[in-house]
């Protein structure tokens, strides 16, 4: 299996959601870079299951154990490795899915491509397990934008039909990202937070699950990072987004929301204060023709309800090549989105360095 990210840096994810550990490797982080653990361990937990009422109970600590890379606390320029052992899988739970995929997981399709034999204990190397690793990657990224005034952070946009406050993208400040990573469950406006959780509790109560959106945004980014038409910024943030499972759309500024107007309407007038040049508004989310513009870079991305749902749904015996009847048992998010936040996060980082290391 191909499953591996970056020009700069290149980042490659093994293991699968109940093997003994699950990793990554990550090349072309440059030497000297001091790591701070603790801000690690904490990125970390934010991801982590189990912690929550509206989170699966599988519970995973989820604290990397590093092998290479790193010595001491200090990147040594070679290839970081760590790992993450897990601890707590019930692979009986999944032992009937060689025989009846559930709707909308990998499993037809990986049956189909790799075999009867593939590995779909708890989604195997398809499962949201494998963003863990992506996160040590992108943890360690984003603590490197920070030493270039580079911030990065993510939100609740919707869950349902429940929105947050968006971001202001002409106006995004450190302070109001970093007031972000602290809160237990992400979102600006903690009033409708209340109500995406009765949302999700309401999903779960039903034996169904709900998605939502997440919004990330990057501030302090030079204008001139990224390339035209291949090598687009949103390109190469939208190939790892896309790495993220679950994720099923991704927006950029205005986004599908631009269609809908006129230029005059749409454009963003520039004007300078004397020393350097900003627009007034931001429908282009920092991206002009490929690059960056020096304004907050702001994206959303749309996640798919949990496919992983106790009602009774409709699939097929292969063997058989019937029609039957599937509920699926085990532990799983009744809503995906919450634990979503700082991957995004880790993501987004993983692209704007790789970016940054074309100079």
């Amino acid at each position: 299996m191909q499953n591996s990210y970056g020009s700069n840096i290149k980042l490659k994810i093994y293991g699968g959601s109940h093997d003994e550990k699950i990793g990554m490797t990550l090349d072309g982080i440059p030497r000297g870079h001091v790591i701070d653990t603790e801000q690690l361990y904490a990125f970390m937990a934010r991801r982590a299951p189990g912690n929550d009422a509206y989170s699966t109970k599988r519970r995973e600590p989820d604290v990397p154990v590093f092998i290479s890379g790193i010595d001491g606390n200090v990147t040594n320029g070679d290839t970081i490795e760590a790992v993450i052992y897990n601890q707590n899988q019930h692979s009986s739970d999944y032992s009937s899915l060689a025989d009846t995929p559930r709707p909308s997981h990998a499993d037809f399709a990986a049956i189909m491509k790799y075999g009867k034999d593939v590995d779909l204990r708890g989604g195997g190397h398809f499962s949201g397990r494998l963003t863990a690793p992506m996160c040590i990657a992108g943890g360690i990224c984003l603590q490197i934008l920070k030493e270039h005034g580079i911030y990065v952070g993510a939100h609740i946009y919707s869950i349902g039909d429940v929105c947050d406050t968006p971001f202001d993208s002409v106006s995004i400040s450190k302070g109001e990202l970093d007031s972000l990573k602290t809160r237990r469950f992400t979102v600006i406006n903690e009033a409708q937070g209340e109500k995406m959780k009765e949302a999700i509790e309401q999903a779960r109560l039903e034996s169904d699950s709900i998605g939502g959106v997440v919004e990330c945004a990057a501030i302090g980014l030079p204008a001139g990072l990224g390339e035209h038409m291949f090598s687009s910024v949103e390109g190469r943030i939208s190939s790892v987004i896309f790495g993220i499972p679950a994720v099923k759309g991704i927006e950029f500024g205005l986004g599908f929301g631009s269609a809908k107007l006129r230029g005059s309407q749409n454009n963003d007038p520039f004007f300078t204060d004397g020393n350097r040049v900003v627009t007034k508004t931001n429908n282009a989310g920092g991206i002009l023709g490929g690059m960056t513009s020096g304004m907050p870079l702001v994206f959303r991305a749309a996640i798919k309800p949990t496919p992983s749902i106790s009602k009774e749904q409709d699939s097929v015996s292969l063997s058989r090549m019937e029609n039957v009847k599937l509920s699926i048992g085990g532990r799983h998010d009744p809503c995906i989105v919450p634990r979503a936040v700082p991957v995004f996060e880790a993501a987004a980082a993983l692209a704007i360095l790789d970016m940054m290391l074309d100079k």
